[in-house]
């Protein structure tokens, strides 16, 4: 199947809701993720929104509650750009999934993931006009979409701590790219929170709620959370643990593909990589031996917080079954871990170590 409005080819994970990534080798040939290619994320429906009737509201603990449109967003806040990736926190699923089933999730490779450019609002600015009172600890967004669950029908919801919503990088995203935002993208309005979970990141947005505890939607209550390995979903006691918020470090290996038959001798390896909470990663190595001797990768494009890196190593390969290990450390001193086992949780999120792939030698 293929979707997006270029009609370029993703790989369809669920149909209805649509969940789609591409083919992991589209992921290293450009530092800006095209949007064809970008993973697409969604929980229930892809609204239809009218630009000229879309009105995002602002209220809660605030002085001044807003109603403001789309031209009101354009023309009375500053236009900001970042670069930033936004990662699914169900990447990596089908490795956990592996190690112990994860029933009832979607069955994400290593795709769901891309860095783009997004242009919109700083959402600190519009915070600023709606002056938030001092019990406003929280920002909540909530989506158009429409998902069904118990029996009722709810918009994805998620929210963030004060500091974050009023972070400079945080913006009210109308561009992806330099293009108005694609409908499976969010239009007209998203959004974007750096180096957080995609989920973090809400698409067609219509409301944000300022208040003194955090969201207490579905998604943000009794989804994204990382349970140990012992704990299954029907012992899972949801107020236990923390809602995800930072992105794991990782590095993930896109060519060859796992599987592939090589010529022996030099070779390129080439990946992704992503720091913890969006900071730099400083390092990317890859072994053929297990980890007993490791090869620097070379990183490409700009080291800079909320992006990742796309990285390249040259390696001889001998004749021979082989498997490629890569790894990343960022530069607080973080490392994926060697042992996804103890990474197993039963909601599949967060799965972070080392990048194995196998490949024949001949």
């Amino acid at each position: 199947m293929s979707i997006t409005s270029s009609g370029s080819s993703q790989i369809i994970r669920t149909t209805d809701p649509l969940n789609s990534e591409p083919p992991l080798v589209e992921l290293v040939r450009d530092v800006i993720t095209p949007v064809e290619w970008f993973y697409v994320r969604t929980h229930g429906t892809i609204p239809a929104i009218d630009e000229g009737r879309f009105v995002l509201e602002v209220d809660g603990a605030v002085e001044t509650p807003l109603r403001l449109t789309m031209r009101d967003v354009r023309a009375k806040f500053e236009k900001s750009t970042v670069t930033a990736a936004l990662q699914c926190a169900g990447n990596r699923r089908t490795e956990m999934i592996a190690i112990a089933p994860v029933p009832g999730e979607v069955e994400w490779g290593s795709q769901a993931i891309g860095n783009a450019t997004w242009s919109g609002a700083r959402l600190r600015d519009i915070l600023h006009a709606a002056n938030p009172k001092p019990e406003g600890r929280h920002v909540a967004f909530l989506g158009a979409d429409e998902i069904e669950k118990s029996g009722h029908i709810i918009g994805f919801g998620a929210s963030i701590e004060i500091e974050k919503a009023t972070a400079i990088e945080t913006l009210l995203a109308y561009e992806m790219n330099g293009l108005p935002l694609d409908a499976i993208h969010g239009f007209p309005l998203r959004s974007i929170v750096p180096g957080f979970i995609g989920a973090r990141s809400v698409k067609w947005l219509t409301k944000i709620t300022v208040q003194a505890a955090e969201s207490t939607n579905f998604y943000q209550a009794k989804s994204y959370k990382v349970f140990p390995p012992d704990v299954r979903a029907d012992t899972a006691d949801w107020t236990s643990e923390p809602a995800i918020e930072e992105v794991a470090l990782n590095a993930v290996i896109c060519k060859p593909g796992d599987g592939a038959t090589l010529a022996a001798g030099p070779t390129t390896i080439a990946g992704y990589a992503i720091g913890s909470g969006g900071v730099p990663v400083e390092r990317v190595e890859v072994s053929m031996d297990d980890g007993a001797t490791w090869t620097d990768a070379e990183l490409l494009g700009i080291r800079e917080m909320w992006r990742w890196n796309l990285w390249e190593a040259r390696v001889d390969l001998a004749v021979g079954d082989r498997e490629i290990v890569a790894r990343a450390k960022d530069e607080h001193g973080n490392e994926q871990p060697s042992d996804g086992s103890k990474l197993w949780n039963f909601k599949g999120y967060n799965f972070n170590a080392r990048h194995k792939i196998r490949v024949s030698v001949s």
